[in-house]
């Protein structure tokens, strides 16, 4: 899953990059040939996508740190980590969901990712199968019993 990670945003790196240093500057200067740069939307356009990609390059290149720092035997082998995905109970509607507890910006809701820091990935780190975590709503709080769990490391093992 880290590496699946980091290729992909290696991907996006390279393909921002590319963009950067090839295609604004080409598009800047045409914009410039054009004339008068005060009222050219065109130059306009091309130096906030400049400015885009500048900051972007720079939340990927700061992830893509962070994630080489993460070392697999600090992840819990036995209980909810970065990578785990867990079935969980809802004791009040005895409605059973799946969350896979991802990093950072990869969470795609619609496939049961949640982060880490989300309140779910919160309530639910440390936790074993048959524990229950709480997660603290605004409205009421919720007890989620743990009823399966497949680890990062269960995951490696299978490939």
């Amino acid at each position: 899953m880290l590496e699946e990670l980091k290729a992909k945003l290696r991907g996006e790196v390279e393909k921002l990059t590319h963009e950067l240093h090839i295609v604004l500057p080409a598009e800047i200067r045409r914009a410039v040939e054009m004339g008068d740069l005060k009222e050219n939307s065109e130059y306009k356009a091309a130096l906030e996508r400049q400015q885009f990609v500048q900051a972007r390059l720079g939340q990927l290149n700061m992830r893509l740190s962070k994630l080489g720092q993460i070392e697999m035997d600090q992840i819990p082998s036995d209980r909810v980590g970065l990578g785990s995905k867990v079935v969980v109970e809802d004791q009040a509607t005895k409605d059973r969901e799946t969350y896979h507890l991802v990093f950072g910006d990869s969470a795609d809701f619609e496939e049961g990712h949640v982060t880490m820091g989300s309140p779910i990935g919160l309530a639910l780190s440390g936790k074993a199968v048959g524990e229950t975590a709480f997660l603290k709503l605004p409205s009421m709080v919720r007890k989620l019993t743990v009823l399966e769990l497949v680890t990062i490391h269960d995951d490696a093992a299978e490939i």
